[in-house]
């Protein structure tokens, strides 16, 4: 049991080291209650509450939303799944169709798929699949498994997965304005999507990239 947890608060960072790299996004305080099929979230709150202040969870903020485990209950997420995935390593989770035109919601899917190594970071990443051509032009073609490094921040120029208004994800490149967040499709035929920061939530970064040719 990690130091100063209770039982109940250890068993909920568990839950969240085995799911949260399984997960498109990282979970509301509601959907990590439905998750654990709790009634209460005042008595959640609580424990996550507890998990912040063990420095295992990041504070929740309006700009922040989700819950995510901090650089040390990452470390100690690790140390605990190490022997899974060493029998496992080279399978991700696959969360279905992400969008390369228009924006389409990522559906989940329970289902994992093989990626060598080569092609995945050593942080937490996870797979879709490219639907549509505004990608073309980077040469990501309708039909290709995208490998995407899970993370909630990207820097200017990386092709990110956005998730926009909270409902629908898209694969496109990144640029930060001031006050606007700009998603660049890769297809001289189509125009940039302007979206206000509060809109667009980042979702990961494109690391790799195959395809099955017929």
């Amino acid at each position: 049991m990690t130091p100063s947890l209770t039982r109940r608060q250890q068993e909920i960072f568990d839950y969240l080291a085995e799911q949260l790299p399984k997960l498109p996004h990282p979970p509301t305080l509601g959907e990590l209650c439905q998750m654990l099929g709790l009634k209460s979230r005042g008595s959640l709150h609580k424990q996550i509450q507890a998990l912040i202040d063990a420095g295992l969870v990041e504070p929740m903020h309006n700009l922040r939303r989700g819950i995510r485990l901090t650089p040390r209950g990452k470390r100690l997420a690790s140390g605990r799944t190490q022997t899974i995935e060493a029998n496992d390593s080279d399978e991700l989770p696959m969360y279905g169709y992400i969008a390369a035109g228009r924006p389409i919601e990522a559906i989940a899917n329970p289902d994992t798929i093989l990626v060598p190594p080569v092609l995945r970071t050593e942080n937490p990443c996870y797979v879709l699949q490219v639907k549509g051509d505004s990608m073309i032009e980077e040469g990501i073609l309708d039909g290709d498994w995208v490998v995407i490094e899970q993370r909630d921040t990207a820097r200017n120029g990386e092709i990110v997965v956005a998730l926009v208004d909270g409902e629908e994800a898209t694969l496109k490149r990144l640029e930060k304005r001031p006050g606007e967040i700009v998603l660049h499709p890769a297809n001289s035929s189509m125009s940039p999507m302007r979206y206000h920061p509060s809109q667009v939530q980042i979702q990961g970064v494109l690391v790799g990239q195959m395809r099955r040719y017929h």
